[in-house]
C-alpha cells in the first residue's frame, strides 16, 4: 500500500564514526527548530536555509542531514508519531477502556508539558501531512494509519462494529491532537489537570442524562452562503476540498479547474490569487457555521437543543454536497498578516458554542464542565468530521450523527446504539 522513503543521509546510515552523541543531538536540534518553523509559518513558508538560521548553522550543515524540505518535514513528522505511539503505548498497558483513553489524554497533556517547559523540543503538528509529495506522504500517513490502529485498542474489541470503533476513534485522536492549541491558557504544571478534565468530559459525555439525547435530525442543513455566482460557489467548494484533502500544494490552480472541468482562466476570472481563493474559503466556512448557529438559536428554545441541533447540522454538512467546511488548520498556508482575523472569527464561533453550553448547564441538561473546555471539544469535533470518511469506510450522511457525534454528548465509550 505504500512505498518507502528513500531519504539519503539520515544517521541510520551514516558513518559510524559520526554516529555519535554530538551528531545525535545536533539532529534533534534541527528537528525541533523545523517543527517550530513548520508549525508557525506552513510548509509553504518554511526554506532549509531558515531552518539553519534558528540552530545557528549554515544551510550546508542542515542539508547534510536533510537534502530537502520535504524530507525535513516528514523527519519532523514522523518523529511527532513516534512520540505520540509512545504515550499509546503506555495507555494500552492499562486494563479497562476507561484506564486506557484518561492515561493517553494524560499522556498527551505530559507530552505539551514537556514541550512548554523546554524538557524536549517542539513537535510538528499534523496539519500538513497531506502536503507533502510522494514518496514522503506515504510513509507519513502509513506511520499515522498505524498510531490509529494502535489508538484503537482503547475501545471495546466486542459488541461494537467496526465503524463505531473507527469514528470514536477518530474522534479521541482529533481532540487529542487539538489539545496544543488551547492548553497553553494552563500553566504548563495544570496541563495534567487539564487532561485530566477533557477526559472527565469525555468520558461522562456532555448531557447530565444520556436518555436526553436528540439527534433532531429534522433540522434542514445550512446551505451555503448565496453570495456570487453558481461558478464561484463551486470553485470555492472544490478549494476546499482539495485544500483538506491535499494541503495546499496539492490544491493546484489546476488541480481546482480540473475538478470542475473548468480553465486556468476562469479560475483567474474569479479569484486574484490562490491565496486570495483560501481567504475566502475561510469566510465561506466562517459564514456556514455562524449561519447554523443562529438559525439554532431560532428554532430551538434551549441551550442544549441549540448544541445539538447547531453542531449536528454542521456534521452532516461536512459530508453534503455543500460541504466540506475549510479545516482550520488550513490557516497556515496563509501569509502571517492575513492569520489574525480567521483565527479572531474562529474563536468567536466557538465561544458562541460555549455560550450554549451555559444556558444548558443553567438549564440542567449539561453536566457541569468548564464551557470555554467543552465548546473546544465541540467545535473540534465539527472540524475533524470533515475527515470522516477516511476514517469511517461507507459512513454516510445519516450516520455520521449517531456514530460520530453522539459519543461526544452521551460518553465516549457510552454503549452503542443498537
Amino acid at each position: 500500500m505504500t512505498q518507502a522513503i528513500s531519504r539519503p543521509r539520515r544517521a541510520s546510515a551514516a558513518p559510524a564514526s559520526r554516529t555519535t552523541d554530538r551528531f545525535q543531538v545536533k539532529r534533534e536540534a534541527i528537528l525541533a527548530a523545523a517543527a517550530e518553523e513548520f508549525n508557525r509559518h506552513g510548509m509553504k513558508g518554511v526554506t532549509l536555509a531558515g531552518v539553519a538560521e534558528r540552530v545557528g548553522l549554515h544551510k550546508a550543515s542542515v542539508s547534510y542531514y536533510h537534502r530537502r524540505k520535504e524530507d525535513l518535514a516528514a523527519d519532523c513528522m514522523l518523529q511527532a508519531v513516534a512520540a505520540m505511539q509512545e504515550v499509546v503505548k503506555v495507555a494500552l498497558a492499562k486494563p479497562t477502556p476507561e484506564r486506557r483513553i484518561r492515561a493517553f489524554l494524560r499522556g498527551q497533556g505530559a507530552l505539551l508539558a514537556d514541550i512548554a517547559t523546554g524538557r524536549r523540543g517542539a513537535l510538528v503538528s499534523f496539519n500538513e501531512i497531506r502536503a507533502l509529495a510522494t514518496p514522503q506522504v506515504d510513509q507519513v500517513v502509513a506511520a499515522y494509519n498505524a498510531l490509529f490502529r494502535g489508538l484503537r485498542q482503547c475501545f471495546p474489541a466486542t459488541g461494537w462494529s467496526p465503524a463505531q470503533r473507527n469514528a470514536r476513534t477518530h474522534l479521541l485522536l482529533a481532540l487529542a491532537n487539538i489539545m496544543r492549541t488551547w492548553i497553553d491558557r494552563y500553566e504548563p504544571e495544570d496541563y495534567p489537570l487539564a487532561a485530566d478534565a477533557l477526559a472527565d468530559l469525555l468520558l461522562g459525555g456532555l448531557a447530565t442524562d444520556p436518555r436526553r439525547w436528540q439527534a433532531q435530525p429534522g433540522m434542514p442543513l445550512q446551505a451555503a452562503p448565496a453570495e456570487g455566482t453558481e461558478v464561484r460557489e463551486a470553485f470555492l467548494r472544490a478549494a476546499t476540498a482539495l485544500v483538506n484533502e491535499q494541503g495546499f500544494r496539492g490544491a493546484s490552480v489546476d488541480a481546482i479547474s480540473a475538478r470542475l472541468h473548468l480553465t486556468k482562466g476562469s479560475f483567474y476570472h474569479h479569484h486574484a490569487s490562490k491565496d486570495d481563493l483560501v481567504s475566502q474559503c475561510f469566510a465561506r466556512s466562517f459564514d456556514v457555521i455562524r449561519q447554523t448557529q443562529l438559525q439554532a438559536m431560532a428554532q430551538t428554545a434551549s441551550g442544549w437543543e441549540r448544541l445539538v441541533a447547531s453542531s449536528c447540522a454542521l456534521v452532516r454538512f461536512q459530508l453534503s454536497g455543500a460541504g466540506p467546511l475549510l479545516r482550520s488548520s488550513a490557516r497556515s498556508v496563509l501569509a502571517e498578516g492575513a492569520r489574525h482575523d480567521p483565527i479572531q472569527r474562529g474563536n468567536q464561533l466557538t465561544e458562541r458554542f460555549g455560550l450554549f453550553i451555559v444556558d444548558g448547564m443553567r438549564e440542567g441538561a449539561i453536566r457541569p464542565v468548564d464551557a470555554s473546555l467543552a465548546a473546544q471539544q465541540v467545535a473540534g469535533m465539527v472540524n475533524a468530521a470533515s475527515s470522516l470518511r477516511t476514517w469511517v469506510a461507507g459512513i454516510g450522511l445519516d450516520d455520521a450523527v449517531p456514530l460520530y457525534a453522539q459519543p461526544l454528548f452521551t460518553g465516549i465509550l457510552a454503549p452503542p446504539a443498537p
